[in-house]
């Protein structure tokens, strides 16, 4: 058929099985190369069935045919009140951009709370982080994301949730609750922070040796504090003015051999004090 004619041969394979086609390379003039191209393009879409240019066609840019999520299973979990299965239900439709938008805010919300519970509260954080950009105007959200910042021992991270919940709702019982009790321990943490080794008596009146050893010493200032306050507590406690003589006998007597005894021989002060506070702190309180 092409005789001594130049030729090309091209192998097509449809999927299934190669087909042989030969081209003509030249001498036929410009017409004729145009129409064995299109003799070749005819060919090779003749030889591609029909589902391989419509599977071409789907996976174009932007085309996308896969079914929506069915949100059902994650909705009946959340319904049930059922954390294994919320947090194994829910992921496909969180993941899902075409999903519905309320569907994803409720599933991150029910599966956050399950991983808190869980005690994943890394993943719950980040549960939180995506349904805030997806609704920044939840209260709730705010103060369960701040709660969880709290136990990491987050602090900061947690007042400014607890703030951004009482913005958006000053009445939120648990956030004003929240933001209250952390700003009070805030003020005692910086409170001890400010009275962090020093002891319960003034070092610049201090006259003693032993009182300057306290000074001196970070940890033994911090036993000194630690035994005037249990002291201070069990006089509160005492049960009339009769107790309250004796104990103020046994811290006298503590105090007074304290003094008598450092720097003999033999004689540990930080062991006597650790002493004194085990032996205030092990009686119950009246």
């Amino acid at each position: 058929m092409w005789g001594s004619q130049p030729s090309i041969k091209i192998n097509v394979y449809d999927g299934r099985r190669f087909a042989a086609i030969r081209v003509a390379s030249g001498g036929c003039g410009s017409r004729m190369r145009l129409a064995l191209q299109a003799l070749v393009l005819s060919a090779l879409l003749a030889l591609l069935p029909c589902g391989s240019l419509a599977g071409a066609h789907a996976t174009g840019p932007g085309a996308d045919n896969a079914p929506p999520v069915d949100p059902g299973p994650c909705l009946a979990a959340i319904a049930a009140s059922a954390d294994a299965r919320i947090v194994a239900d829910c992921g496909s439709l969180i993941d899902n951009d075409k999903a519905a938008r309320a569907d994803r805010i409720k599933a991150l919300a029910a599966r956050g709370a399950a991983l808190a519970r869980q005690g994943e509260s890394d993943r719950a954080i980040a549960d939180y982080d995506a349904l805030l950009r997806l609704d920044p105007a939840r209260a709730d959200i705010f103060n369960a994301r701040g709660e969880l910042y709290w136990k990491k021992g987050e602090r900061p991270r947690a007042v400014a949730d607890f703030s951004a919940a009482l913005k958006l709702n000053p009445n939120h019982p648990a956030a004003r609750d929240n933001y209250r009790r952390l700003a009070l321990e805030l003020e005692r943490q910086g409170a001890m922070m400010a009275l962090a080794g020093k002891p319960s008596f003034n070092c610049a009146a201090a006259r003693r040796p032993v009182e300057k050893a306290i000074c001196a010493s970070p940890a033994l200032a911090d036993l000194d504090r630690a035994i005037d306050a249990a002291n201070a507590r069990r006089l509160r406690a005492a049960s009339g003015g009769g107790a309250m003589r004796e104990l103020e006998r046994q811290q006298a007597q503590f105090v007074a051999t304290r003094n008598a005894a450092f720097g003999k021989a033999g004689y540990d002060l930080e062991r006597a004090m650790r002493a004194r506070l085990d032996e205030l702190q092990s009686v119950p309180l009246q």
